[in-house]
Protein backbone atom coordinates (compact mmCIF):
# COMPACT_ATOMS: atom_id res chain seq x y z
CA UNK A 1 0.00 0.00 0.00
CA UNK A 2 3.60 2.32 0.89
CA UNK A 3 5.60 1.55 -1.45
CA UNK A 4 6.79 -1.43 0.43
CA UNK A 5 8.92 -3.75 -2.03
CA UNK A 6 10.71 -6.33 0.71
CA UNK A 7 9.67 -9.62 1.46
CA UNK A 8 7.40 -10.56 4.34
CA UNK A 9 9.17 -10.98 7.41
CA UNK A 10 9.04 -14.67 8.86
CA UNK A 11 11.59 -14.75 12.40
CA UNK A 12 9.08 -15.11 15.46
CA UNK A 13 6.07 -15.00 13.66
CA UNK A 14 3.91 -17.96 14.29
CA UNK A 15 2.71 -20.32 11.48
CA UNK A 16 -0.73 -19.85 9.72
CA UNK A 17 -2.21 -22.74 11.09
CA UNK A 18 -1.06 -21.66 14.47
CA UNK A 19 -2.10 -18.77 13.96
CA UNK A 20 -5.97 -19.59 12.74
CA UNK A 21 -5.96 -21.83 16.00
CA UNK A 22 -5.61 -19.00 18.30
CA UNK A 23 -7.52 -16.62 16.47
CA UNK A 24 -10.35 -19.41 16.59
CA UNK A 25 -9.93 -20.07 20.14
CA UNK A 26 -10.31 -16.08 20.71
CA UNK A 27 -13.62 -15.90 19.35
CA UNK A 28 -14.75 -18.78 20.74
CA UNK A 29 -13.80 -17.56 24.34
CA UNK A 30 -15.27 -13.48 22.95
CA UNK A 31 -18.57 -15.49 22.27
CA UNK A 32 -18.84 -17.22 25.77
CA UNK A 33 -17.88 -13.53 27.66
CA UNK A 34 -20.40 -12.16 25.54
CA UNK A 35 -23.11 -14.48 26.47
CA UNK A 36 -21.54 -13.98 30.07
CA UNK A 37 -21.92 -9.94 29.89
CA UNK A 38 -25.32 -10.20 28.78
CA UNK A 39 -26.72 -12.89 31.48
CA UNK A 40 -24.78 -11.72 34.91
CA UNK A 41 -24.94 -8.15 36.19
CA UNK A 42 -26.21 -5.98 38.99
CA UNK A 43 -29.78 -7.23 38.56
CA UNK A 44 -30.41 -10.66 38.72
CA UNK A 45 -32.82 -12.60 36.77
CA UNK A 46 -32.34 -16.11 35.43
CA UNK A 47 -30.14 -17.10 32.13
CA UNK A 48 -32.75 -18.49 30.50
CA UNK A 49 -34.86 -14.92 30.84
CA UNK A 50 -31.81 -13.30 29.60
CA UNK A 51 -31.73 -14.62 26.49
CA UNK A 52 -35.29 -15.23 25.80
CA UNK A 53 -35.17 -11.30 25.49
CA UNK A 54 -33.06 -11.71 22.12
CA UNK A 55 -35.24 -13.75 20.38
CA UNK A 56 -38.99 -13.09 21.85
CA UNK A 57 -38.66 -9.71 23.44
CA UNK A 58 -41.31 -8.45 25.60
CA UNK A 59 -41.73 -4.54 26.07
CA UNK A 60 -44.03 -5.16 29.47
CA UNK A 61 -41.31 -7.39 30.52
CA UNK A 62 -38.07 -5.14 32.56
CA UNK A 63 -36.20 -7.64 32.36
CA UNK A 64 -35.99 -7.86 28.86
CA UNK A 65 -35.81 -3.98 28.59
CA UNK A 66 -32.79 -4.25 30.60
CA UNK A 67 -30.77 -6.71 28.25
CA UNK A 68 -32.09 -5.11 25.01
CA UNK A 69 -31.51 -1.53 26.26
CA UNK A 70 -28.64 -1.78 29.05
CA UNK A 71 -26.97 -5.08 28.57
CA UNK A 72 -26.66 -5.83 24.88
CA UNK A 73 -25.28 -2.27 23.68
CA UNK A 74 -23.07 -2.55 26.87
CA UNK A 75 -21.82 -6.15 25.58
CA UNK A 76 -21.15 -4.67 21.96
CA UNK A 77 -19.25 -1.31 23.60
CA UNK A 78 -16.88 -3.22 25.59
CA UNK A 79 -16.19 -5.52 22.41
CA UNK A 80 -15.61 -2.16 20.57
CA UNK A 81 -13.49 -0.13 23.04
CA UNK A 82 -11.43 -2.94 23.96
CA UNK A 83 -10.39 -3.89 20.27
CA UNK A 84 -10.13 -0.17 19.48
CA UNK A 85 -7.59 1.15 22.28
CA UNK A 86 -5.65 -2.30 22.19
CA UNK A 87 -5.06 -1.59 18.41
CA UNK A 88 -4.24 1.89 19.46
CA UNK A 89 -1.71 0.96 21.50
CA UNK A 90 -0.01 -1.49 19.21
CA UNK A 91 -0.09 0.86 16.09
CA UNK A 92 1.48 3.36 18.84
CA UNK A 93 3.41 1.08 19.83
CA UNK A 94 5.18 0.59 16.53
CA UNK A 95 5.19 3.12 14.76
CA UNK A 96 7.08 5.02 17.51
CA UNK A 97 9.44 2.30 18.68
CA UNK A 98 7.99 2.83 22.42
CA UNK A 99 7.17 0.10 24.37
CA UNK A 100 5.43 2.17 26.95
CA UNK A 101 2.82 3.94 24.15
CA UNK A 102 -0.40 4.14 25.18
CA UNK A 103 -3.90 6.28 24.71
CA UNK A 104 -3.36 6.81 28.38
CA UNK A 105 0.20 7.65 28.23
CA UNK A 106 0.14 10.15 24.96
CA UNK A 107 -2.12 12.41 25.86
CA UNK A 108 -4.97 11.62 24.37
CA UNK A 109 -7.08 10.73 27.67
CA UNK A 110 -6.02 13.69 29.26
CA UNK A 111 -6.67 15.69 26.40
CA UNK A 112 -10.11 14.39 25.99
CA UNK A 113 -11.08 15.27 29.74
CA UNK A 114 -9.72 18.63 30.11
CA UNK A 115 -12.09 18.91 27.11
CA UNK A 116 -14.56 17.39 29.06
CA UNK A 117 -14.08 20.10 31.50
CA UNK A 118 -14.19 22.99 29.56
CA UNK A 119 -17.74 21.79 28.01
CA UNK A 120 -18.99 21.27 31.53
CA UNK A 121 -18.65 24.88 32.94
CA UNK A 122 -18.28 27.00 29.94
CA UNK A 123 -20.99 25.55 27.77
CA UNK A 124 -23.74 23.96 30.32
CA UNK A 125 -26.40 21.85 29.14
CA UNK A 126 -24.60 20.87 26.02
CA UNK A 127 -26.38 18.19 23.76
CA UNK A 128 -24.33 14.86 24.52
CA UNK A 129 -23.23 14.53 20.65
CA UNK A 130 -21.64 18.24 20.82
CA UNK A 131 -19.94 16.90 24.10
CA UNK A 132 -18.76 13.57 22.13
CA UNK A 133 -17.39 15.87 19.43
CA UNK A 134 -15.48 18.50 22.14
CA UNK A 135 -14.15 15.10 23.70
CA UNK A 136 -12.52 13.89 20.43
CA UNK A 137 -11.32 17.21 19.91
CA UNK A 138 -9.10 17.47 23.03
CA UNK A 139 -7.79 13.64 22.41
CA UNK A 140 -6.81 15.31 18.86
CA UNK A 141 -5.11 17.99 20.99
CA UNK A 142 -3.81 15.90 23.17
CA UNK A 143 -2.41 13.98 20.76
CA UNK A 144 -0.65 16.12 18.52
CA UNK A 145 0.70 18.28 21.49
CA UNK A 146 2.00 15.35 22.39
CA UNK A 147 3.76 14.29 18.79
CA UNK A 148 4.91 17.66 18.29
CA UNK A 149 6.71 18.72 21.64
CA UNK A 150 8.25 15.48 21.13
CA UNK A 151 9.25 16.34 17.62
CA UNK A 152 11.13 19.76 18.29
CA UNK A 153 14.37 18.51 19.36
CA UNK A 154 17.05 19.11 16.41
CA UNK A 155 17.47 15.27 16.45
CA UNK A 156 13.54 14.62 16.24
CA UNK A 157 11.56 12.30 18.03
CA UNK A 158 12.52 9.40 19.73
CA UNK A 159 10.44 6.84 22.02
CA UNK A 160 12.25 8.37 25.43
CA UNK A 161 11.09 12.29 24.28
CA UNK A 162 7.37 11.06 23.62
CA UNK A 163 7.49 9.40 26.66
CA UNK A 164 8.60 12.55 28.69
CA UNK A 165 6.64 14.83 26.55
CA UNK A 166 3.02 12.99 27.02
CA UNK A 167 3.54 12.45 30.80
CA UNK A 168 4.32 16.19 30.71
CA UNK A 169 1.31 17.05 28.82
CA UNK A 170 -0.68 14.46 31.03
CA UNK A 171 0.25 16.57 34.18
CA UNK A 172 -0.25 19.94 32.65
CA UNK A 173 -4.14 18.73 31.15
CA UNK A 174 -4.69 17.22 34.67
CA UNK A 175 -3.66 20.17 36.63
CA UNK A 176 -6.07 22.46 34.49
CA UNK A 177 -8.60 20.20 34.77
CA UNK A 178 -8.78 20.40 38.35
CA UNK A 179 -8.20 23.90 38.83
CA UNK A 180 -10.91 24.16 36.39
CA UNK A 181 -13.58 21.64 38.20
CA UNK A 182 -12.86 23.44 41.60
CA UNK A 183 -13.85 26.79 40.55
CA UNK A 184 -16.87 25.98 38.17
CA UNK A 185 -17.68 23.07 40.47
CA UNK A 186 -18.13 20.50 37.46
CA UNK A 187 -15.56 17.76 39.61
CA UNK A 188 -18.63 15.58 40.81
CA UNK A 189 -19.90 15.35 36.76
CA UNK A 190 -16.15 15.37 35.66
CA UNK A 191 -15.09 12.53 38.41
CA UNK A 192 -18.09 10.42 37.21
CA UNK A 193 -17.23 10.42 33.48
CA UNK A 194 -13.27 10.07 34.14
CA UNK A 195 -13.42 6.45 36.02
CA UNK A 196 -14.56 4.74 32.74
CA UNK A 197 -18.03 3.21 32.61
CA UNK A 198 -19.97 1.57 29.85
CA UNK A 199 -22.84 1.44 32.11
CA UNK A 200 -24.59 4.39 29.93
CA UNK A 201 -23.61 3.26 26.41
CA UNK A 202 -26.92 3.34 24.32
CA UNK A 203 -27.54 2.17 20.58
CA UNK A 204 -27.72 5.35 19.22
CA UNK A 205 -24.03 6.20 20.80
CA UNK A 206 -22.99 2.56 18.86
CA UNK A 207 -24.26 4.14 15.83
CA UNK A 208 -22.93 7.07 16.08
CA UNK A 209 -19.05 5.74 16.98
CA UNK A 210 -19.24 2.38 14.72
CA UNK A 211 -18.67 3.72 11.01
CA UNK A 212 -15.63 5.29 12.75
CA UNK A 213 -15.09 2.11 14.18
CA UNK A 214 -14.79 0.47 11.04
CA UNK A 215 -12.77 2.89 9.53
CA UNK A 216 -10.10 3.21 12.19
CA UNK A 217 -9.80 -1.17 12.26
CA UNK A 218 -9.38 -1.02 8.75
CA UNK A 219 -7.29 1.46 8.18
CA UNK A 220 -4.81 -0.15 11.33
CA UNK A 221 -4.98 -3.51 8.92
CA UNK A 222 -4.15 -1.92 5.79
CA UNK A 223 -0.78 0.24 7.87
CA UNK A 224 0.04 -3.40 9.34
CA UNK A 225 2.40 -4.46 7.28
CA UNK A 226 4.40 -1.11 6.71
CA UNK A 227 4.33 -0.54 10.58
CA UNK A 228 6.68 -4.09 11.06
CA UNK A 229 9.31 -2.33 8.87
CA UNK A 230 9.08 1.02 10.85
CA UNK A 231 9.31 -0.57 13.96
CA UNK A 232 12.72 -1.66 12.46
CA UNK A 233 14.00 1.87 12.16
CA UNK A 234 13.44 4.69 9.99
CA UNK A 235 16.98 4.37 8.29
CA UNK A 236 15.59 0.60 7.07
CA UNK A 237 12.46 2.06 6.49
CA UNK A 238 13.36 4.46 4.14
CA UNK A 239 16.14 2.34 2.56
CA UNK A 240 13.59 -0.24 1.71
CA UNK A 241 10.82 2.51 0.11
CA UNK A 242 8.83 3.59 2.73
CA UNK A 243 7.51 6.35 2.86
CA UNK A 244 8.06 7.14 7.07
CA UNK A 245 6.16 10.35 7.33
CA UNK A 246 3.18 9.40 5.43
CA UNK A 247 2.93 6.27 7.62
CA UNK A 248 3.38 8.08 10.92
CA UNK A 249 0.35 10.63 9.51
CA UNK A 250 -2.00 7.83 9.07
CA UNK A 251 -0.98 5.55 12.20
CA UNK A 252 -1.65 9.07 14.13
CA UNK A 253 -5.05 9.13 12.22
CA UNK A 254 -6.21 5.84 13.19
CA UNK A 255 -5.15 6.26 16.56
CA UNK A 256 -7.02 9.10 16.89
CA UNK A 257 -10.13 7.23 15.62
CA UNK A 258 -9.96 4.41 17.51
CA UNK A 259 -8.66 5.90 20.72
CA UNK A 260 -11.02 9.24 20.48
CA UNK A 261 -14.20 6.65 20.29
CA UNK A 262 -13.36 5.04 23.05
CA UNK A 263 -13.23 7.69 24.84
CA UNK A 264 -16.53 8.97 23.73
CA UNK A 265 -18.16 5.70 24.89
CA UNK A 266 -16.47 4.76 28.53
CA UNK A 267 -14.18 7.86 28.99
CA UNK A 268 -10.47 8.28 29.60
CA UNK A 269 -9.29 4.88 30.48
CA UNK A 270 -5.95 3.84 30.22
CA UNK A 271 -3.34 0.46 30.48
CA UNK A 272 -5.21 -1.47 27.79
CA UNK A 273 -3.63 -0.10 24.79
CA UNK A 274 -0.53 -1.27 26.92
CA UNK A 275 -1.25 -4.96 28.64
CA UNK A 276 -3.10 -6.15 25.14
CA UNK A 277 -0.51 -5.59 22.57
CA UNK A 278 2.48 -6.99 24.43
CA UNK A 279 0.36 -9.85 25.20
CA UNK A 280 -0.02 -10.38 21.90
CA UNK A 281 3.25 -9.51 20.78
CA UNK A 282 4.85 -12.64 23.20
CA UNK A 283 2.74 -15.06 21.43
CA UNK A 284 2.72 -14.11 17.70
CA UNK A 285 5.76 -12.63 17.31
CA UNK A 286 7.08 -9.35 15.65
CA UNK A 287 5.07 -8.98 12.69
CA UNK A 288 2.24 -6.37 12.93
CA UNK A 289 0.18 -8.48 10.40
CA UNK A 290 -0.42 -10.79 13.34
CA UNK A 291 -0.17 -8.42 16.22
CA UNK A 292 -3.26 -5.85 15.39
CA UNK A 293 -5.84 -8.49 14.24
CA UNK A 294 -4.46 -10.39 17.25
CA UNK A 295 -5.06 -7.37 19.43
CA UNK A 296 -8.22 -6.55 18.30
CA UNK A 297 -9.65 -9.60 19.01
CA UNK A 298 -8.43 -10.19 22.65
CA UNK A 299 -8.55 -6.80 23.48
CA UNK A 300 -12.04 -7.08 23.32
CA UNK A 301 -11.95 -10.47 25.60
CA UNK A 302 -9.60 -8.06 27.92
CA UNK A 303 -12.27 -5.60 27.82
CA UNK A 304 -15.29 -7.50 28.39
CA UNK A 305 -13.93 -9.84 31.40
CA UNK A 306 -12.57 -6.57 32.99
CA UNK A 307 -16.54 -5.32 33.14
CA UNK A 308 -17.97 -8.18 33.68
CA UNK A 309 -16.02 -8.58 37.01
CA UNK A 310 -16.70 -4.83 37.80
CA UNK A 311 -20.02 -5.43 38.13
CA UNK A 312 -20.18 -8.95 39.52
CA UNK A 313 -17.59 -8.43 42.67
CA UNK A 314 -19.56 -5.93 44.08
CA UNK A 315 -23.20 -6.44 43.30
CA UNK A 316 -25.14 -4.67 43.20
CA UNK A 317 -22.89 -1.63 42.96
CA UNK A 318 -20.22 -1.85 40.35
CA UNK A 319 -15.98 -1.13 40.43
CA UNK A 320 -15.32 1.51 37.62
CA UNK A 321 -13.42 0.42 34.97
CA UNK A 322 -10.32 2.81 35.96
CA UNK A 323 -9.95 0.99 39.29
CA UNK A 324 -9.90 -2.10 37.74
CA UNK A 325 -7.40 -1.62 34.73
CA UNK A 326 -5.06 0.47 37.25
CA UNK A 327 -4.93 -2.46 39.56
CA UNK A 328 -3.69 -4.50 36.52
CA UNK A 329 -1.74 -2.08 34.81
CA UNK A 330 0.00 -0.17 37.40
CA UNK A 331 2.40 -3.62 38.03
CA UNK A 332 2.35 -4.25 34.29
CA UNK A 333 3.97 -0.52 33.32
CA UNK A 334 6.30 -1.01 36.17
CA UNK A 335 7.22 -4.45 35.07
CA UNK A 336 7.61 -2.72 31.24
CA UNK A 337 9.74 -0.05 32.39
CA UNK A 338 12.20 -2.14 33.98
CA UNK A 339 12.50 -4.53 31.23
CA UNK A 340 13.25 -1.57 28.65
CA UNK A 341 15.12 0.69 31.07
CA UNK A 342 18.49 0.43 28.76
CA UNK A 343 16.19 2.30 26.09
CA UNK A 344 16.55 5.53 28.43
CA UNK A 345 19.91 5.10 29.17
Amino acid sequence: MLGLTIQPISGGQPSKPRFAAMMAAGFAILLLAAAASISFGAARMEVSTAWSALFTFNPQLMEHQIILYLRFPRTLADIMVGSSLSVAGAIMQGSTRNPLADAGLMGINTGAALAMAIALAFIPGSKYTVLLLICFLGAGLGAGLTYLTASLSRKGMSPQRLVLAGMSLTMLFGAIGTFISINFKVGQALSYWTSGSVAGASWNELALVAPWYVIGIALSISLARSITILNLGEEIARGVGQRTTLIKLLSMLAVLLLAGLSVILVGPIGFVGLIVPHIMRFMVGVDYRYIIPASALYGGIFMLIADLSGRLLNRPNEIALGIIFAIVGVPFFLMISRKERRAFE
